[in-house]
């Protein structure tokens, strides 16, 4: 078995051979190696895509609106996921953000994954018919159960999710007032052998 450190070299040295930058390169290196250890078929997709790439002109998209649409075959998804981790701090804001036709876009969600983490809020993603959580690049769930993701996605629709506490006030109440049960109260004893107390310094 290959070792997530050996993955992501090789794809970064595949990466800069098909034309990539080593920049680019490196940050493709280490979505594939996510994918990879979240159970997706990234290497498998990238050897797809690079074979792909190398007959086809996908278009690359650096500046992101809250709807896209290309003209041509499809959106590369490697220039796009970068576009989309530069433009984080500007692309969060948007209520919903909507691509037309995308290229193998399992290679997309890594990137998308990496974005949750760094923004700091999951984020839910719509793939055709298909509906994708990403939790602040910790875990990806899904509904694609025992199915490969399709090389080509004609509907993507993003959306930031706001962080909100999982439960109402009065259940965080009712755990407070059980955890309050282990409370000590403070005492002349415990002031006395607490950490930093006493009057002479042996140092």
């Amino acid at each position: 078995m290959k070792s997530l450190s050996e993955i992501e070299t090789a794809v970064k040295r595949a990466s800069r051979a098909v034309g990539y930058s080593w920049g680019n390169s490196e940050e493709v290196g280490k979505s594939i190696r996510l994918l990879e250890l979240f159970g997706f078929q990234g290497i498998k997709n990238l050897n797809k895509y690079y074979k792909d790439k190398s007959i086809k002109k996908f278009e690359e998209l650096n500046l992101i609106s809250e709807i896209n649409e290309t003209s041509s075959d499809a959106y590369c998804p490697i220039i796009l996921g970068i576009s989309f981790l530069d433009q984080i701090k500007s692309v969060e804001n948007f209520k919903t953000i909507k691509f037309k036709k995308i290229a193998y876009p399992v290679i997309f969600l890594s990137f998308l994954s990496k974005s949750s983490e760094i923004s700091g809020k999951k984020i839910h993603v719509r793939l055709d018919q298909n509906e994708i959580l990403l939790n602040l690049n910790v875990n990806i769930c899904s509904s694609f159960l025992n199915q490969e993701i399709p090389e080509f996605a004609n509907e993507i629709e993003i959306k930031f999710i706001d962080n909100e506490d999982n439960f109402t006030e009065s259940e965080w109440n009712n755990l407070y007032k059980l955890a309050e049960d282990t409370f000590v109260e403070e005492s002349d004893s415990l002031k006395q052998g607490a950490a930093g107390a006493g009057l002479t310094d042996n140092d």
